[in-house]
């Protein structure tokens, strides 16, 4: 099946993921040398780190739950594929091979610096507001594991449960 009309048409000129998307470039294009850095010339061919990027912001604004959702709805939505650059016959990635790349980009502090960069451009035009902030705290629940919680440094001598028993939440953080 051919079709004559590319993704770039076929996305609304007032999307916003088309503003998200120039930030996005602007923000890629300061960390090219990182890039180039972290990706030896040979062995595997790894995922692109600018689209594993742009695949995480998308993971990140639509909140999706997991990689793997996030693979599977690449494969089928036309918007997603556009944002981070796949063709409509290109293959997705296999989610094991996302996920050992986005550990090699943060391990590397890359996508730290690419969401700094792009926070700074949202900051520059003025798209920030201290005014109001909503989080879905099932999300944040859902990405926190066990393996994530630290010890607190100084918990209180008497917790938070029934009879001053310490709670989990007493403890760590």
């Amino acid at each position: 099946m051919f079709s004559y009309v590319n993704a770039e048409q076929r996305i609304a000129a007032d999307h916003p993921l088309r503003r998200i998307r120039a930030m996005t470039d602007a923000g890629l294009r300061e960390l090219s040398a990182e890039f180039d850095a972290l990706y030896a010339a040979g062995g595997r061919p790894s995922i692109a780190p600018e689209r594993l990027l742009r695949a995480l912001l998308l993971q990140i604004l639509y909140s999706r739950r997991s990689e793997r959702l996030l693979m599977e709805e690449m494969n089928y939505n036309l918007l997603f594929r556009w944002f981070v650059g796949l063709e409509m016959d290109d293959e997705v990635w296999d989610v094991t091979v996302f996920t050992k790349n986005r550990e090699r980009l943060i391990a590397g502090e890359v996508a730290h610096k690419f969401f700094a960069a792009v926070l700074k451009q949202a900051r520059g035009a003025a798209l920030l507001s201290d005014e109001h902030f909503t989080v879905d705290g099932t999300l944040i629940e859902a990405w926190a594991s066990r393996r994530s919680f630290e010890k607190k440094p100084d918990p209180p001598p008497q917790g938070t449960g029934a009879r001053g028993r310490k709670l989990l939440r007493d403890t760590h953080e």
